[in-house]
């Protein structure tokens, strides 16, 4: 349906996309993940003509977007585009963002646009909200608004640019349900995002991209699972793993919680196994580690296979697994430990302590 073939753009002399080609299928839902700054947005803006490329081509079906006999308001009609910002008209109803490009631009009826509006809203769970203002929506219903309104145009494509980035991280999986539930309509999906479980979840592939270069693809599976390249190797494990340097005389608990929970959210863990974390956390932090050693580096993991947390706590010293000491501050932190955790295990390699802590696994 799509076929990209030696894409190049640069910025004042800076190359953004360096000879990238991919074949996209009719119905498939592509996911393309990367580090920031490496080309992704740029990429899918080149799609539909918002940037244009300064070499290649760009086939949509039969059409070559860089011809310049391509009706590309025409084309863009059928590629709709999804951004990281809502843009709604503020002096505009939820029903009247919805309703203006499909009467303006395609001629529709206001009667058939009104209904096919309204059908949209029940859609992304928002139909109570139609005659409402956009400041009156939180993130998350904007952008469901924003998706609605897309939608409204009928597209054969549809590009997300990092819809939840944006957002609130509370809101997040609001817009990725909606965009779940769209995977399972057949249409065609491009999208951006940093959202590494949603991309495993809906993708039928994934593009890796990395300093201007789609560096991997294939299947979920495969890029997450096994990738076969060292940087895609280190990005993945990255994006699964929470790390901190944590010091004693200066450390903020209530910015750290917030970070662990953003992450978590971000995993799409639920309430209660967040709360878990939290617990065994703060306990691990303020009663066995801090009580005995001033720094200390922490990595917080969370499986999307199995739903697993692994929490690793790591420093210099002379070996001692705290989790075995006698003294009385500790005894509850540690009561709380063994309860929470399914595993506990103390190790020391090059002089370096390593405690890890697994929580919802099988208990050893």
């Amino acid at each position: 349906m799509i076929s990209v073939k030696h894409l190049c753009k640069s910025y004042n002399g800076a190359p953004v996309l360096r000879n990238v080609s991919a074949e996209i299928g009719r119905g498939e839902i592509i996911s393309i993940i990367g580090p920031s700054g490496t080309g992704k947005s740029t990429f899918l803006r080149c799609l539909n003509l918002l940037e244009h490329p300064d070499a290649g081509e760009i086939l949509v079906g039969h059409t070559n977007l860089l011809d310049p006999g391509t009706d590309v308001p025409e084309l863009r009609m059928k590629m709709g585009m999804v951004f990281q910002q809502f843009n709604l008209f503020p002096h505009m109803t939820v029903l009247e963002n919805i309703m203006l490009a499909p009467c303006t631009l395609r001629r529709i009826p206001r009667t058939k646009a009104r209904e096919k509006a309204l059908e949209l809203l029940k859609t992304v769970g928002l139909l109570d909200k139609a005659e409402a203002l956009p400041e009156e929506l939180s993130g998350g219903q904007q952008q469901r608004v924003a998706i609605a309104r897309t939608l409204a145009m009928e597209p054969e494509i549809v590009l997300f640019d990092e819809p939840t980035s944006a957002l609130d991280p509370t809101m997040v999986n609001e817009v990725l349900t909606v965009i779940r539930n769209l995977s399972k309509t057949g249409i065609t999906m491009i999208i951006v995002t940093h959202e590494m479980r949603f991309a495993r979840d809906v993708s039928t592939r994934v593009l890796y991209m990395d300093e201007g270069i789609v560096y991997e693809e294939g299947t979920p599976q495969e890029i997450f699972g096994s990738p076969k390249r060292p940087r895609t190797r280190a990005f993945i494990r990255r994006m699964d793993m929470l790390c901190f340097e944590l010091d004693k005389f200066d450390f903020d608990l209530y910015h750290f919680r917030s970070e662990v929970d953003d992450f978590a959210v971000r995993q799409m863990m639920e309430q209660k196994k967040r709360n878990a974390i939290q617990l065994v956390l703060e306990e691990l932090i303020e009663n066995i580690l801090f009580p005995r050693m001033e720094k200390t580096q922490l990595e917080i993991g969370i499986s999307a296979e199995s739903g697993e947390a692994e929490i690793r706590a790591l420093w210099t010293g002379p070996a001692e697994n705290p989790l075995n000491a006698d003294d009385e501050a500790g005894q509850m932190a540690r009561m709380i430990l063994s309860k929470r955790c399914s595993q506990r295990e103390f190790a020391q390699e090059d002089s370096r302590n390593i405690l890890t802590l697994k929580l919802f696994g099988e208990t050893k």
